[in-house]
């Protein structure tokens, strides 16, 4: 439909509250809202010679057509707008960077000796559950701390399947353990140690400490002094996590104070969270598609996608902009939390002052951001001038990573520009060639990426400006070889390492080479993309390493079977120790000269680059 037709049908909507979903000629949803009266809200966006921002415009000339769904109320019309947005992630919509939740701490109460784990939302097994965490990393350093505290086990032993299956490990020995492999720990006496665990999580921190401090004094009226001394180890543990550890243990802020700021590219929303006056952590958001937009409508967008993916707030949100639909988003989180909470934009006093110092957090975050921004595209320039292009758009880098000929890998990563592109990393393993020749190895590489590219592979649709392979000219003439099979004209250029494994020039196929040493943005840039390619090969091929079984290196020495193999193994116990056994030293197990044969297969020169 035309501009004229779309204006016609929103003025037979009704004014009644409800949600309208914009789609594009493909029929894909391109934006959701909400409105308390559609009629009014919808024939804005339509009406000839409206003054829209620059994204509304642009989102406007894209719309074919849109469908409405009427709710009872404003309160359900919000609802069902955070239920679509989260289903169809609209193109328009102010959108976190992703969708994948907040992680939890599991503990399964219910076995016999329970262990904590990290989860990615609670399930109905019985089990309990702290959180939502930050992320990964949070919920990991609060297990960490809790097991830390508590000496709980952190290894991978079943119990109690694996009591005194083994010998303690090292955190045994170090008393850093309780030491439940051993048979010591009765389960009565773990699961009080999982209630003290519970307490941490809930932050219930003086509970915890009341208990041990009574058990202590206990402990020493009877005499019972090693108890009482570690006893008080563990209480004085518990007075020094701090507020930043309590958070991180699972109680949650009780005010957060968001802000939201646009700069020249990016708007920026920045979150502090608060505990009894305390500030504990800043998140920060950074948006490509907010000029032009207000304040208001940023931050409505963004507390209900963020509020929305935790399931819990606290009981004060102070906003640096009062929010059109306060009221329906107070109560969509009061109902959410179980308890009342309150939408705050203060104008004077104390909270106006945290206000405040949360927009100045913006404008700092977008000084550095903006900042950045300018020196990747002062680096792509430089690259552009150095290299004879008129622009680089996506850069592919490539790398073959095996050790002496084994498992030999190929990895493929991508920049957007100066910024890696994660979703389109790829990884080959070697099919064709075998043992030692990386030459061979990247040109399979090449012919694999570049015939999905052919084919029309998912993943493998876009040609990239230019090509960086690890390597020098070898290895820039095999790529070559293979584009020119495939009649493709694409810049190639070899990333060549010094003494110190740091990249020090771009070598082209004839032979020239651009020193990079002297100017540290592009010295700073060809190093990252050069590094990124080499952790992502060298990371896959350990992945395979270790699946494969360390032991098949044996295997595969030439006089070495089954039972030659298990005299190595019982004589050093590891591969890594027949590695680095002398010839001499593996004659004691093997004939002297399968010993021999042993020492030179491990001795070869072995490669991970």
């Amino acid at each position: 439909m035309d501009l004229a037709a779309l204006h016609q049908k929103s003025l037979e909507l009704p004014k009644k509250p409800g949600v309208y979903i914009m789609k594009d000629i493909t029929g894909e949803v391109i934006y959701v809202g909400k409105a308390k009266a559609l009629k009014n809200r919808v024939t804005q966006y339509f009406q000839s010679g409206a003054a829209h921002t620059v994204k509304t415009a642009h989102m406007v000339s894209r719309v074919f057509d849109f469908d409405i769904i009427v709710t009872g109320t404003e309160f359900e019309a919000l609802v069902l707008e955070c239920s679509l947005i989260k289903r169809y992630r609209p193109k328009y919509n102010i959108l976190l960077k992703d969708d994948k939740g907040y992680p939890y701490i599991r503990l399964a109460v219910k076995e016999e000796y329970p262990r904590m784990e990290v989860c990615r939302k609670p399930a109905p097994d019985g089990a309990r559950y702290f959180g939502p965490y930050g992320g990964r990393r949070s919920a990991f350093l609060a297990i960490e701390a809790v097991c830390d505290i508590l000496k709980l086990p952190t290894c991978r032993r079943k119990f109690p399947q694996e009591i005194k299956k083994s010998r303690p490990c090292l955190n045994r020995h170090l008393n850093r353990c309780i030491g439940v492999c051993e048979g010591n720990v009765p389960p009565e006496d773990y699961k009080k140690l999982m209630q003290q665990a519970t307490d941490l999580l809930e932050g219930k921190l003086e509970t915890l400490a009341a208990e041990l401090k009574d058990c202590m004094e206990r402990a020493s009226e009877n005499l019972e002094f090693e108890k009482a001394a570690a006893l008080r180890d563990k209480l004085r543990a518990v007075g020094n996590l701090d507020l930043k550890q309590k958070v991180t243990s699972g109680a949650f802020s009780d005010l957060d104070i968001i802000a939201f700021g646009q700069g020249k590219v990016f708007g920026c929303v920045v979150v502090l969270h608060y505990i009894e006056g305390t500030l504990l952590e800043k998140e920060v958001e950074f948006f490509t598609e907010t000029e032009g937009e207000d304040a208001p409508e940023v931050l409505s967008g963004f507390i209900k996608q963020y509020y929305g993916a935790r399931q819990v707030s606290p009981k004060d949100v102070l906003l640096s902009a009062e929010i059109e639909d306060r009221g329906a988003v107070e109560t969509w989180l009061t109902g959410m939390c179980g308890r009342k909470v309150g939408l705050i934009t203060p104008q004077k006093g104390k909270k106006r002052e945290l206000v405040l110092m949360a927009l100045q957090n913006v404008k700092e975050e977008l000084g550095l951001k903006e900042s950045e921004t300018e020196r990747e595209s002062k680096s792509l320039a430089m690259l552009c001038e150095a290299l004879g292009l008129s622009e680089i758009g996506r850069v592919e880098a490539y790398d073959i990573s095996n050790t002496a000929g084994e498992d030999t890998v190929g990895s493929m990563v991508v920049f957007d520009g100066a910024k890696p592109s994660k979703k389109d990393y790829r990884r080959f393993r070697i099919k064709t060639i075998e043992g030692q020749n990386d030459y061979g190895a990247m040109q399979e590489v090449l012919r694999r990426r570049f015939g999905e590219y052919e084919s029309g592979g998912e993943g493998f649709s876009s040609l990239p400006s230019l090509l960086l392979i690890d390597g020098g000219l070898g290895h820039v003439t095999a790529a070559k070889a293979v584009l020119s099979e495939l009649s493709l004209a694409l810049p190639v250029y070899g990333m060549v390492k010094d003494d110190r494994h740091r990249t020090r020039a771009l070598v082209s196929a004839d032979g020239s080479s651009i020193g990079l040493s002297a100017t540290p943005v592009l010295f700073s840039l060809v190093g990252r993309i050069q590094e990124e390619a080499h952790r992502f090969a060298i990371s896959y091929h350990r992945t395979l390493r270790a699946k494969r079984g360390y032991t098949s290196a044996i295997d595969k020495i030439p006089g070495v079977g089954e039972a030659r193999r298990k005299a190595l193994l019982k004589q050093f116990g590891t591969v890594k120790k027949i590695r680095e056994a002398t010839a001499s030293e593996l004659s004691e197990a093997v004939p002297k000269n399968i010993a021999e044969k042993v020492y030179e297969y491990f001795h070869r020169t072995e490669n991970e680059a």
